[in-house]
């Protein structure tokens, strides 16, 4: 879900960011009287994510300027597809211009690229879900385009749930030693996910009965070798270093979720452009 409060703060800062002390180049060549119009538009097919950011971000600049969207999140656009106009002072119109392209873009080409992922599944009962491997400050928004292309979420935070991995282990010594330390201290409430790359280590954290066994960096033929010795209340899920070629494969293994870190940390933004013209240009 998108934070609203938190939102409209990231969003702040980002035009801070991004307008300094001053758009010095709108700042002489329009007054704020110069009304005009920005057309996104769509300039290659995908799935388009981002409507919070032209509802509530360009109002940021100046709460007078009014937005017309014509898509919504998840729906799909092609090239040429208008999805918003946004009327209002030109200066506005432009300084709002790069940060709510950025933005976009950014969370549409998640939301392509996790809808492909989606696709390339459809007829398993696997799900995808994506990882903590997303640009430092804008987790809420890759992970809302993530949702928005059809996949589901991992761990927002360290804070959301206990995930055990090797590390954790080793230092723990066993899992059945890093699960007893933790249910000492945990809350009810908390789930329990254990990170396995060994038959041992399955056998173990199925016995455990913790939430969640994850798969790491082992093959769909492992797994199905494997599965066996989990019981049906625990959920699998299988990650680390999954292509696309190896999806379906891996959706027909038996696990329950597929966690693809590629899908925030590689995806390519939407192309979308903005187009502005001046109230008489308009006109003709």
């Amino acid at each position: 879900m998108i934070n609203n409060i938190k939102l409209k703060s990231m969003l702040e800062s980002f035009f801070i960011e991004d307008i300094g002390d001053g758009d010095i180049t709108t700042q002489y060549l329009f007054d704020s009287k110069q009304m005009g119009e920005m057309q996104l538009i769509a300039k290659s097919p995908g799935i388009f994510c981002g409507e919070e950011i032209i509802n509530r971000g360009v109002p940021i600049i100046n709460p007078m300027v009014h937005s017309q969207l014509f898509v919504k999140n998840g729906d799909k656009v092609v090239e040429g597809t208008e999805i918003a106009r946004i009327h209002g002072p030109i200066k506005d119109l432009l300084q709002a211009e790069r940060v709510v392209l950025n933005l976009i873009q950014r969370m549409s080409g998640i939301a392509t690229l996790t809808a492909h992922a989606v696709d390339v599944i459809t007829g398993t009962e696997a799900r995808i879900c994506d990882t903590r491997k997303t640009t430092p400050g804008l987790r809420m928004l890759e992970k809302h385009a993530v949702r928005c292309g059809g996949g589901f979420n991992h761990r927002l935070s360290l804070a959301d749930a206990v995930m055990i991995k090797d590390n954790h282990i080793a230092y723990a010594g066993s899992i059945t030693n890093a699960i007893r330390n933790l249910k000492n201290g945990l809350g009810h409430t908390i789930k329990i996910e254990v990170e396995i790359e060994t038959e041992d280590q399955l056998v173990e954290a199925a016995a455990n009965n913790v939430d969640i066994i994850m798969f790491d960096n082992c093959s769909p033929q492992t797994i199905k070798q494997w599965i066996h010795h989990v019981p049906n209340n625990i959920t699998t899920e299988a990650s680390g270093g999954i292509t696309m070629d190896q999806l379906y494969n891996y959706a027909t293994s038996g696990v329950d979720f597929i966690s693809l870190g590629y899908l925030t940390h590689s995806a390519s933004g939407l192309d979308i452009s903005a187009q502005v013209r001046a109230e008489n240009q308009m006109a003709k």
